[in-house]
């Protein structure tokens, strides 16, 4: 390795030959100021892995990078000055560009920084080898803490002492098994498992958005049942869930998905993970401040995944798909099968799980003006009208022919005219 971190590798991608970037670059890294591109996008170019996004580390400060691309025509943001930290927007597309520090004093997620022009120092302040790699704009990788050797590994590795980095940030914990699932290789680094479980309970003081961001992320990494399999038998995933974790029923979600060529879903790998009954879905809303629509599919999860089986006849299904939706459907069809005993090629499971994609149910046809012309007046009498005339259609398996439909208007309409009678 050359002195100040150079390497001898290089990287030629078109995020940084090409595009909004090398625009920004050769604004910042001039006139006795230097700027480079850092971090994941880095280490994601040279796995060959996609780069969605593009951090730029620099050594002018948040007001001189104000100054210079307001001047080059940018859109500058200040969205963590005091931390040095300014989005610029460039053809729509945003970089956030972080003046070079070191932090004098930290406490959690928070810290107090001091701004610098130390590529070395910047470096050592991040968290894991492979994430603290930069680039300069012609391709040339500056390497300070031995990243691109664990890149070459596959190794998770925290830059100097685990117990500082972690305690200058409780989520460091969840990030290092994330990023262990998604680049690493064989077991997680010894050192940083040990750190992890010293420093278990900074977890609380985490916020519980941060912690449901990071595990959702987990859920879905490219190794994701081996390292929940290490979190479960440490005792972090009690921590984090607050409920005892079945690994195997996500693993056998994480299977399914596969065999199926269905996208890695965190929502169904979480219920896969920690939803038997109700309460494991309110458990967890609560404990991860779950969205609404992740309680609501966790919640249904819990609700129907034990009813719904191959056993179902074809029709029976279809009206299960038109009540819940292909969402729902699939949810609870795959949490069933992740549960049953039944191989991930299952045909009889496959051909249930896949129904959404093989139909789609029809809206409803029938209207309330149909139910009117027959003479049912509107208030309860029509709206129980509509629901006995959607049952008998779903009863009947979704006709659509006129006449069909209008023999289900018309017993549908009687009903109701001689329930009123009755009344």
């Amino acid at each position: 390795m050359a002195g100040g971190g150079a390497t001898d590798k290089t990287i030629d991608a078109a995020w940084l030959t090409g595009g909004a970037l090398p625009r920004l670059l050769a604004v910042l890294d001039t006139d006795g100021e230097e700027a480079r591109a850092v971090g994941g996008a880095v280490r994601n170019a040279l796995i060959g892995a996609p780069v969605h996004e593009v951090d730029v580390a620099t050594t002018a400060t948040p007001e001189e990078v104000t100054r210079r691309v307001t001047a080059a025509g940018f859109k500058a943001v200040p969205t963590g000055i005091a931390h040095g930290t300014v989005t610029v927007v460039i053809d729509g597309a945003p970089y956030e560009v972080t003046t070079l520090r070191k932090d004098v004093e930290t406490f959690g997620r928070h810290a107090t920084v001091e701004f610098g022009r130390d590529w070395n120092g910047d470096a050592h302040r991040r968290d894991f080898t492979i994430n603290a790699l930069s680039v300069a704009r012609d391709g040339r990788v500056f390497d300070y803490t031995g990243g691109l050797a664990d890149l070459d590994a596959r190794r998770v590795r925290f830059i100097g002492e685990a117990k500082a980095r972690i305690e200058e940030d409780y989520l460091r914990i969840l990030r290092f098994f994330r990023f262990h699932a998604a680049y690493g290789a064989g077991e997680p680094d010894a050192a940083g498992v040990a750190a992890c479980i010293a420093a278990r309970a900074g977890l609380a003081q985490l916020s519980r958005e941060r912690v449901r961001m990071e595990l959702m992320k987990l859920l879905v990494a490219r190794r994701a049942v081996p390292v929940l399999q290490v979190m479960a038998e440490i005792g972090l995933l009690l921590d984090v869930l607050g409920g005892v974790p079945n690994v195997v029923h996500a693993a056998r979600m994480a299977e399914i998905e596969q065999t199926l060529g269905l996208a890695a879903d965190p929502v169904r790998r979480l219920g896969g993970l920690a939803v038997v009954v109700a309460e494991d879905a309110e458990r967890l809303w609560r404990r991860l401040r779950l969205t609404n629509r992740e309680y609501e599919r966790l919640a249904a999860m819990a609700e129907g995944w034990r009813r719904i089986a191959p056993r179902l006849s074809e029709q029976a299904q279809r009206v299960l798909l038109y009540r819940l939706g292909p969402e729902l459907f699939a949810d609870q069809a795959l949490l069933g099968f992740a549960r049953a005993q039944a191989q991930a090629n299952d045909a009889a499971w496959q051909a249930l799980a896949t129904l959404p994609r093989r139909w789609s149910a029809p809206a409803f046809p029938l209207k309330a003006a149909d139910f009117i012309a027959r003479g049912v007046a509107q208030g309860p009498a029509l709206g129980a009208a509509l629901r006995a005339a959607e049952t008998a259609w779903l009863a009947a398996d979704f006709p659509a022919d006129a006449a069909a439909l209008a023999r289900i208007a018309d017993q549908a309409a009687a009903k109701t005219s001689d329930r009123g009678a009755d009344r």
